[in-house]
């Protein structure tokens, strides 16, 4: 069984809200272009001042993934 990755962007300050839900349209957007179905995005509250952006994916399509969309960081995701 294949393992799940979180890719996680970071939005931080006063905007990190509004920051982060854009972000996600250029998630699904790359998505959309790429003709790639079944992947989960997301915003996400930290707190009040740090939101997080994120995309998940399948362990296999990781390392190509993260090289073309450079998130901020990682976690295995269930």
């Amino acid at each position: 069984m294949s393992k799940n990755i979180k890719f996680i962007w970071d939005f931080r300050g006063p905007n990190a809200k509004k920051t982060a839900e854009h972000h996600e349209l250029h998630l699904k957007d790359f998505l959309k272009v790429n003709t790639l179905d079944g992947y989960k995005t997301g915003v996400e509250i930290v707190s009040d001042y740090h939101h997080i952006a994120f995309l998940v994916v399948q362990e296999s399509e990781m390392k190509d993934l993260r090289d073309r969309l450079k998130p901020h960081r990682g976690q295995i995701y269930s």
